[in-house]
């Protein structure tokens, strides 16, 4: 889970941030924080792979398309 990973990181980046100013948040914030992060990454995953599937979709009418004409 590469994302999960990635929302840990950034997650702990931030907290190093608001540590350096001598601030804290309790640990619930931070894994709320994490789990917003994932949903956030998880959804531009989607939106990533709805786009495909369209591009996809549209080619593979244009073949179907293309087969009627071939001969």
């Amino acid at each position: 889970m590469k994302r999960t990973k990635h929302a840990q990181e950034i997650t702990e980046r931030f907290r190093e941030l608001v540590e350096i100013t001598g601030d804290s948040l309790p640990e619930a914030h931070y894994k709320e924080l994490a789990l917003l992060i994932e949903a956030g990454i998880d959804t531009a995953l989607v939106e990533a792979l709805e786009k495909m599937a369209n591009r996809l979709e549209d080619m593979s009418h244009d073949l179907r398309h293309n087969a009627e004409f071939f001969d």
